[in-house]
Order: structure tokens, then C-alpha cells, then sequence
């Protein structure tokens, strides 16, 4: 990559971890104060699935929002909402505010989210370097969903649940600064959105079908890990400090796969990668409910962290190959809203279900499907979409 990309990326990793870091503490913190506060597992899956209610309808409209707008607009907006649903939070911290600031961040988050991705695969010129700029984009959610949770425990236990707030409300207007001297890209010309038809139309694919399949199943073991691992560490007496520490260790398991995978992007396929991750993440979860030392569920989570941070950069590597260049903020769109989809529905399920077989047998039953359907991965293809006009230079 020349030296202007890796300045660009640095931005806006930058920017990413900044907006990104500010959900991840609350989802950490807000379920924390919930469980103490006497809330049942129920309650607080309900609390987690707000975080992604808002990106479940605003999705779409986000993405073709940012085939018109670009950039900048769209993560000012998400710089506002996201302070103030935080803020929200320091000053009334109660249940019902928690579930207001869950929608706000959530939102914030997921339009933000999507103008990045697709700024960034703009940026990349062949799919090599997607590989390699995507590998790089997925290392700031993964230092985020460690510094995030790392930080909130810390900072409820050393100072208690307002302080922690306050912390998390500042990370936000952090991110226009990095943001804010990004060139746009040209927008997308009128005729081309006029042309596209609904975004569904992208579902016609079959490759962008299996694609969507896939990761809607690996998205909701990062539920399962994020949902059940508070929920297991709280039933056993661990610390915040300790259940934070154990979800950053998986971030920061994914954070270092992502750091080497640039350099193998040459000799990595997409699909060998993500059927891989498949494998050995139905092997672990079939192993976590059976461990109970702080330590061993530790080290699942950085086995665990090693296998899903893989899958991210193949994954929107994929994606931005199997679809028209003028559509990609739809792509985007899709992909979010079912992630988004799944994190809304999967917590309450957990929840309910964990309620009434218990925790380890979700982590189980999680495991058995994503496992049951690794063989789609093995058959996944990708290939440049014949309506995708030719890539220039950045």
C-alpha cells in the first residue's frame, strides 16, 4: 500500500475505535449495572438487543445514504447521537435511560460503521488489497471491543457506574477529529441509484445469499461470547475487572490474527479462511461451558478471538466483490441490518433459553448449527460482479 492509503486508514481506524469503544463499554457496563441493580438475564437481553434495534431499520437507509453523502455527514450525525444518548446516561442512570442510551449508541454506531467500510473499500484497488484493507479496518473494532469493556470495568470498580459513563460519553467527538480532513470520494451518479431497483435485488445472487448466511451465523457467536460471558462470570463471583479483562482478551486475540493477516493477504482464500473459523468456533463453544477458572475462560476467549477475527476482513472482502461498485453502501446496508437483525433477536433467545436449559446448553446449541453449516463456507466463491465498473487508483 503507498504511504497516502496508510495515513487514510490510520484516520480512520482512529475514528472507528473512537465511536466503537463508546458501545462496547456500555454494553459491558449497562448489563453490569442491570444484573447488580436486580434485573433478571431476561431484562438484561433485552438491554443488548437495543443496541442493535435501531441498525436493524436503519440499514439500508444508511447505506444509500452514504452513496450519496459519503463520509463526513453521516459520522458527524453519529458523533451527536452517540454523545448524547451517553450523556443521557451520566445524568439519570437508571434501567429505562440505559435502554434509551443502548438505542442511541447503537444507531450511532451502525450508520457510522457503514460510511467507513465503504469509504475504505474505495480506497482499495484490486482484491489483494481489499484483503489487506479491510485486515486493517477490522483491527480497530477489535481494539475497541477490548478497550471498551477493559476501560468500563475498570472504571466501575475503581469509581463506580457514573464515572464510567462520563469516560464513555467522551469518546465520540473524538472521532470527527480524525474524520474531518478525510477527502470524499465522487458520489454516486443519479442515474445509477435510479437504475439499481431495491436493494433486496442484491438477494438475487447466490453467492451474496451464502455470504449473508455465513455471517449472520458467525455475527451471532459474537453475540453469544459478548451476551453469555457477563451473565457466566457474574453466577460465578468474578469481578467486573475479571469479566472485562476475559472479553478483552478476545479482542485482543482477534486484534492480533487481523495484525498478521495483512501481510498473508496474498495467500489467503476467502473461503478456506471462513469455513476454518466455522470449524474450530463450534469446537470451542462445545468446551467453554464446561470450564469455570478465570483463567481457562480466558484463554477459550483468545482461541475464540483468534478464530472470528479472521473472518471479518474475508468477509467484506466478499462482499465488496460479488456486488456493483455504485451499490456497495447497499451491500453494506444488507450485511448490517442482518448482523443487526440477529443481535436484536439472539440476546432475547438467549436469554429465555439460558432461563430455561441453562447457559452452557446455548453456547452448545450455538455451536452444533454454526458447526452444521461450515460446509457452505468450503463452496463460497467470489468473483467480480459483471456490473462493476472498472476500479481507478486512489
Amino acid at each position: 500500500m503507498n504511504p497516502n492509503l496508510r495515513t487514510d486508514l490510520a484516520r480512520l481506524i482512529a475514528a472507528q475505535i473512537c465511536l466503537h469503544a463508546c458501545m462496547t463499554g456500555f454494553r459491558l457496563a449497562a448489563p453490569l449495572m442491570a444484573l447488580r441493580e436486580g434485573f433478571s438475564p431476561a431484562a438484561v437481553g433485552v438491554l443488548l438487543a437495543l443496541f442493535a434495534l435501531a441498525p436493524v431499520f436503519m440499514a439500508l437507509p444508511a447505506g444509500r445514504y452514504a452513496d450519496r453523502r459519503g463520509l463526513r455527514k453521516p459520522v458527524a450525525i453519529s458523533v451527536g447521537v452517540a454523545t448524547a444518548g451517553a450523556a443521557l446516561a451520566v445524568a439519570f442512570p437508571v434501567f429505562i435511560v440505559l435502554c434509551l442510551t443502548a438505542l442511541t449508541c447503537g444507531a450511532a454506531t451502525g450508520l457510522a460503521m457503514i460510511a467507513l467500510q465503504r469509504h475504505v473499500g474505495r480506497l482499495a484497488n484490486g482484491p489483494t488489497e481489499l484483503r489487506q484493507v479491510f485486515s486493517w479496518m477490522a483491527v480497530g473494532p477489535s481494539i475497541s471491543n477490548f478497550l471498551g469493556p477493559f476501560v468500563a470495568g475498570v472504571m466501575i470498580d475503581s469509581f463506580g457506574f457514573r464515572a464510567a459513563f462520563l469516560l464513555l460519553a467522551l469518546l465520540p467527538s473524538m472521532a470527527w477529529y480524525w474524520v474531518r480532513r478525510a477527502v470524499e470520494h465522487e458520489p454516486v451518479a443519479p442515474e445509477l441509484r435510479q437504475t439499481s431497483g431495491s436493494s433486496w435485488n442484491l438477494l438475487k445472487d447466490k453467492g451474496f445469499r451464502k455470504l449473508m448466511a455465513i455471517n449472520w451465523m458467525l455475527s451471532s457467536c459474537w453475540d453469544v461470547h459478548t451476551f453469555l460471558v457477563p451473565v457466566l462470570g457474574h453466577e460465578r463471583g468474578l469481578s467486573a475487572t475479571v469479566i472485562g479483562t476475559i472479553l478483552g482478551a478476545f479482542a485482543l486475540a482477534a486484534t492480533a490474527i487481523r495484525l498478521l493477516m495483512p501481510w498473508l493477504a496474498a495467500r489467503l482464500r476467502e473461503s478456506v479462511v471462513i469455513a476454518s473459523a466455522m470449524v474450530a468456533t463450534a469446537l470451542l463453544f462445545a468446551v467453554y461451558p464446561l470450564v469455570h477458572a478465570a483463567w481457562a475462560m480466558g484463554a477459550l476467549s483468545v482461541l475464540l478471538g483468534f478464530a472470528l477475527g479472521s473472518v471479518q476482513p474475508m468477509i467484506m472482502s466478499s462482499l465488496h466483490q460479488m456486488t456493483p461498485h455504485h451499490r456497495h453502501g447497499e451491500a453494506l446496508g444488507l450485511r448490517a441490518m442482518a448482523i443487526n437483525g440477529s443481535s436484536v433477536v439472539m440476546p432475547l433467545m438467549f436469554g429465555s433459553v439460558g432461563a430455561l436449559i441453562g447457559v452452557g446448553a446455548v453456547f452448545w446449541l450455538v455451536g452444533a448449527a454454526v458447526g452444521i453449516g461450515s460446509p457452505i463456507a468450503w463452496t463460497l466463491r467470489t468473483e467480480p460482479s459483471d456490473q462493476d465498473p472498472p476500479r481507478t487508483p486512489p
